[in-house]
């Protein structure tokens, strides 16, 4: 059972510094200027929200008057492969296959841990990852049923169209009608079979702004946990386990699986759902803090030091190297993509 637990449960508690639940601990400049920074955050965060995304603008161009823009998202990148030789299903299964091992392994960890878990970011992360393949599997049956209808041939008045292929079937032309009439016609018919990609709903939309706050998340848990944590354990003579190991692993290794196959946008703003995130956590941590006298999961969080605004704020200037990694994942993938695969590759860049 070591194998699993570790050497002693209490070694993942800090010690408790100082009485949280009492006022003297909130009413000081350090909690003043940490609060600062979570203000400046929100507000900046609000900001490139509201100037970015198109959900608070009115649905009034439609059509050719439409512009698509960068915040754009089309209902079948949420499950289209990014290559054309790939079909939908092999990402299907790939996230159904994800889904179960990332449940499985939340399940062991609460079995043996308890609902303490969820006490930490690295959970609060490791569940949204979770949820992220639960939808996207519900997404891809969706669009493996979307995609048999459409290779198997809708009929447009008579046309039979491949909308993958671009290749239709000559239709009988009406009595009467000239054989140039009906090229016309079918023409039409086709273009409007293959350019009706309907723009994402908002299950597709929740979809696309998870995949991006999980890739932020991810790369910021991942790295402390590597880079800062396992040095700490290290120094203390603690032995991670295997749990502990596939806790901070699978995660970044089935969302950048997921990434290399998917057709996911990743415009630079939606960082501010990533901070959003964050500050959502921190401000369980104050809540839970003011009203229970309890220890602090990362010790960076307690106020009580004098060094906590310096702390609170290079957590924050975090995010941006952690999404920016992410962000640079993603344009390789496009650059290597396209050379290697330029007939095949679809992703919009």
């Amino acid at each position: 059972m070591s194998f699993i637990t570790g050497s002693s449960q209490n070694t993942w508690h800090p010690a408790m510094t100082a009485n949280t639940t009492i006022a003297r601990y909130w009413l000081n400049w350090r909690f003043f200027l940490c609060t600062i920074w979570v203000l400046m955050s929100i507000t900046i965060a609000s900001i490139l929200i509201w100037k970015n995304e198109n959900f608070h603008k009115a649905e009034r161009d439609n059509g050719e008057n439409k512009q698509e823009t960068e915040a754009d998202l089309l209902d079948d990148e949420t499950w289209r492969p990014c290559l054309k030789g790939i079909h939908p299903a092999w990402l299907l299964v790939f996230r159904v296959f994800a889904f179960f091992v990332l449940l499985a392994l939340l399940i062991v960890f609460a079995l043996v841990d308890g609902g303490s878990i969820f006490y930490y970011y690295t959970q609060w992360t490791f569940t949204l990852v979770t949820i992220y393949f639960g939808l996207g599997s519900f997404l891809s049956m969706r669009g493996c049923y979307l995609y048999h209808k459409r290779v198997s041939g809708d009929k447009v008045d008579n046309v039979e169209v491949d909308s993958e292929q671009g290749n239709c079937a000559t239709p009988t032309s009406a009595p009467g009608e000239s054989s140039n009439t009906s090229i016309e016609k079918r023409s039409s018919n086709s273009n409007e079979q293959v350019d009706r990609r309907q723009p994402a709903g908002k299950w597709a939309f929740f979809f696309q702004i998870v995949f991006q706050m999980n890739a932020g998340a991810v790369m910021l848990t991942d790295c402390v946990f590597w880079f800062v944590i396992v040095p700490f354990f290290a120094i203390k003579d603690y032995h991670l386990t295997a749990l502990v190991i596939s806790m901070h692993s699978m995660n970044a290794i089935l969302l950048l699986g997921d990434t290399a196959l998917n057709c996911m946008r990743f415009p630079w703003f939606r960082i501010a759902y990533f901070y959003i995130w964050t500050i959502t956590y921190l401000l369980f941590q104050w809540l839970v803090h003011a009203c229970v006298r309890l220890w602090w999961p990362y010790p960076f969080l307690d106020l009580s030091s004098p060094y906590a605004p310096l702390w609170y704020f290079s957590v924050g200037v975090m995010h941006i190297p952690c999404y920016g990694i992410f962000a640079f994942i993603i344009k390789l993938k496009h650059t290597l993509f396209s050379r290697w695969f330029p007939d095949s590759y679809q992703c919009p860049r």
